[in-house]
């Protein structure tokens, strides 16, 4: 069986790196910035920066129909996936946990493509079913037990975020780049209508860490790493497009450990070690990587 195109393999490499060290930028972001008006800034500029790219190279402006179907997604992607995230963290759960619970991720996105008749394998499911036994394991360490308003949030982000990615490959959006672009200037916009809504306090960051952290996340976090998982979305199966959130929480536990101060127990480790084994079969290749639409 062939190796993923090289193209395919920096995007993979990208989501896996890039989003596994988005977590503690995330955390280090909050601390001095309300979560949804961080989110949506950092969303809105790399969307900005993305679509003024596009036009100085000439790509076509997206119909009404599109600017409608990539902003229906971007706000499924970005408020109810990043969003929740963002301000779970700011309900004290660490980057690593935070991640580790959005490895649910590639579960919930293989269900929803089954609504539109794509068909996982058995690897793929056992692979699947493992992943989410190994967060199963995370939930009974100490670190999310204290915080179930913010493991309802994770929850609802992986949820939020799956669908509106298996959805969107039904919808008429424009080409893979305009598409990034649109999702995340509709998604931003969509943050900072929300943070509004919920009385956040704009304001500018109080620590050199939060800008700099800020200034990781919208060129480095948003335009390369959610660039390169809209590629693969229309690319690649929905197990593996989503197999990032396997790879992620092992990143953000070495980070959060080492740069963060933070502490995982034995059931988290344990989850850990189980979830990392489930991306091995979910990444499996397969002969007929059958793709939904």
């Amino acid at each position: 069986m062939p190796l993923p195109a090289p193209r395919v393999l920096l995007a993979l490499l990208a989501v896996y790196l890039i989003w596994g060290s988005t977590y503690l930028a995330m955390r280090w972001t909050i601390e001095g910035l309300p979560a949804l008006f961080s989110a949506g800034f950092r969303y809105l500029v790399a969307g900005s920066l993305l679509f003024l790219l596009l036009r100085w190279r000439h790509h076509d402006l997206p119909t009404r129909r599109q600017w409608c179907h990539a902003g229906l997604v971007g706000v499924l992607l970005l408020l109810g996936g990043n969003g929740a995230v963002a301000v779970a963290m700011s309900l004290g759960v660490n980057s690593a946990l935070s991640a580790t619970v959005v490895a649910i991720t590639p579960l919930c996105a293989t269900v929803f493509a089954g609504f539109w008749g794509y068909r996982a394998g058995r690897l793929e499911w056992l692979g699947l079913l493992l992943g989410l036994a190994g967060v199963w394991l995370l939930a009974q360490g100490q670190g999310l037990s204290g915080s179930p308003a913010g493991l309802a949030l994770l929850i609802f982000a992986a949820l939020s975020w799956s669908f509106g990615s298996m959805w969107g490959k039904r919808l008429d959006q424009p080409g893979v780049w305009m598409a990034c672009a649109v999702q995340m200037l509709v998604g931003g916009l969509a943050l900072l209508l929300t943070s509004l809504l919920a009385g956040e306090h704009w304001r500018l960051p109080d620590s050199v860490a939060s800008v700099w952290a800020l200034a990781y996340l919208i060129f480095i976090g948003a335009l390369v790493g959610f660039s390169s998982y809209v590629y693969l979305l229309a690319t690649v199966r929905p197990a593996l497009a989503t197999s990032y959130a396997y790879v992620n929480p092992l990143v953000a536990v070495l980070l959060g450990v080492w740069l963060g101060g933070e502490q995982v127990d034995r059931h988290e480790l344990a989850g850990l070690v189980v979830i990392v084994a489930g991306v091995v079969l979910v990444c499996w290749p397969r002969k007929d990587p059958t793709k939904v639409g």
